[in-house]
């Protein structure tokens, strides 16, 4: 079991994201992939089904799903949802970062 934190402002994003989508009750699918200027970007989706990967998380409005491949890079990380001035959107606090790019999309482990 991997262990993600996902804040309310950041549940709550998502359940209108899902909604305006069409896709209430879907699952929220976190993972890595190569690229970016740091090597790994994090990536999101929605997925309908689970495909027996990992649950990270689950309460009564939301579960997060992390493929197995992801999941030791993904361990004990934080999603938020900021909207302000300077900043909005997801962002991902990610304690097995060694670097980070400055876009936050980015990092290398």
């Amino acid at each position: 079991m991997v262990t993600i934190e996902v804040t309310p402002a950041a549940r709550d994003q998502v359940l209108k994201i899902m909604e305006r989508q069409g896709k209430p009750g879907a699952a929220l699918r976190l993972y890595v992939q190569g690229g970016g200027c740091s090597g790994l970007t994090y990536g999101m989706s929605f997925d309908k089904q689970e495909s027996g990967d990992e649950v990270a998380f689950h309460d009564p409005a939301l579960t997060v799903v992390v493929d197995r491949a992801s999941a030791p890079l993904l361990e004990g990380v934080k999603v938020d949802f900021l909207l302000g001035l300077e900043a909005s959107g997801f962002k991902i606090s990610n304690p097995n970062a060694t670097h980070t790019c400055s876009c936050g999309k980015s990092f290398s482990a």
